[in-house]
């Protein structure tokens, strides 16, 4: 059995320069290990040349960089082969690929696209756009009092010829860890294929795409202590062996007249112009980082740190938990009576306690449970339950204040 797991607090420039402040806003980005920097400040400084095109070293060298990052993130993910890995500048672009050339081939005016009350607008709006352009239905599968899906109404929702499922693999504003093997299972019974935002999963969950056999899957670097800027579309090869390019220019082409154009196999078809080079070797080192301490046993560790975050908000009275699934990733939403989220967090800022509050980019989930947002406290591998206790009575003050 390996050792308890210790918070790598000093691989992380950011809060070592800032120790002052508790960062549990992991949910909307990561801080970076050294590890990264040193990857990119070294990708710039030794290896700096556009990738598959130039006749020379310095060259060869940025490209097999760059298709070994390819790689690392296929083993990561659990693909069958490199070439079902496509780079994007995040989840959000991710999604619009596959909604702006999948879509438009299995979509038609009596077919239904399925996404639920709780994704992140990155995961509804492209869908909105997907239907006004083909004419399909979007229905939401609903969620329950403790932040769950409502796997009956998703059940139901299957019988409306629907087409693609697009559902998060981690909720961003709850923290809910979706059934995602059995949500895949009955959108394949049902016919339709599926795409998961796994943009809070990547860095708190085990993620097999081949076990899991969903269809799409797409995720962020800078959530997962990688750089900004750098996303990741998973795809089934045969699926975007199928699809159209939906951005046209160089990389992205095999041959091109004035009439026609030939374009290359997946994934360089989805990658038109010169790409995020750095991008991706940041993003190699960030997820060798993050494996190393999966190893360690950080997944258990930020499960003990939910659980005493969840315990000791309880504590607190007139503190609501929104969101209560049984499995959940470390996140903890939250009200407190008799006070608005926007005006607590500011008390909490001003006490070096960073956590976002708002509707967190999930206005459908807010109305669904009449509110107008919540408090958010993400956690990540370099959190202690020393800052939750700072949170806590960060909480206590902020509100004494506010009630007067």
């Amino acid at each position: 059995m390996s050792s308890p797991f210790v918070p790598p607090r000093q691989e992380f420039p950011l809060l070592s320069n800032r120790e002052q402040i508790a960062y549990l806003d992991n949910a909307a980005t990561t801080q970076k290990p050294k590890v990264v920097l040193d990857a990119l400040a070294n990708f710039y400084s030794n290896h700096n040349a556009n990738v598959h095109r130039s006749a020379h070293a310095i060259s060869d060298e940025a490209t097999k960089l760059f298709e070994d990052a390819r790689q690392h993130v296929s083993e990561f993910l659990g693909a069958r082969t490199r070439e079902e890995v496509i780079w994007t500048r995040g989840t959000t672009e991710s999604i619009n690929l596959v909604a702006q050339s999948f879509a438009p081939k299995v979509l038609s005016k009596d077919s239904t696209i399925v996404i639920s009350v709780m994704e992140h607008h990155s995961n509804i709006v492209p869908w909105q756009l997907a239907c006004e352009r083909t004419g399909a239905r979007l229905r939401a599968v609903r969620v329950t009092p403790s932040g769950c899906l409502d796997l009956d109404h998703y059940r139901e929702l299957l019988r409306e010829n629907v087409r693609i499922v697009a559902l998060g693999h981690v909720s961003n504003a709850l923290g809910t860890v979706n059934p995602i093997e059995e949500i895949v299972e009955m959108a394949h019974y049902a016919g339709a294929r599926v795409l998961l935002d796994g943009a809070q999963a990547a860095a708190h969950v085990p993620i097999d795409v081949s076990s899991i056999d969903c269809d799409f899957y797409a995720f962020s670097g800078h959530k997962a202590y990688g750089p900004t800027g750098i996303g990741v579309l998973y795809g089934k090869l045969d699926l975007l062996e199928s699809m159209p390019p939906w951005q046209g220019g160089g990389e992205m082409i095999e041959h091109v007249t004035v009439k026609k154009s030939i374009f290359q196999p997946p994934p360089f078809r989805f990658e038109a112009g010169t790409p995020d080079i750095s991008g991706p070797v940041g993003l190699q080192a960030a997820l060798s980082f993050l494996s190393s301490c999966v190893e360690n046993g950080l997944y258990e560790y930020e499960n003990s740190l939910l659980q005493y975050a969840t315990s000791s908000l309880k504590q607190i009275e007139g503190l609501r938990i929104v969101g209560e699934a049984a499995q959940k990733s470390p996140i903890v939403s939250f009200l407190v009576e008799g006070t608005h989220p926007n005006d607590l967090a500011t008390m909490l800022d001003q006490q070096h306690v960073a956590i976002r509050a708002g509707h967190h980019c999930t206005i459908p989930l807010m109305e669904h449970f009449g509110i107008p947002g919540t408090i958010r406290a993400s956690f990540g591998l370099y959190n202690l339950t020393s800052e939750v206790d700072r949170l806590v009575e960060a909480i206590h003050v902020g509100s004494r204040i506010l009630k007067g």
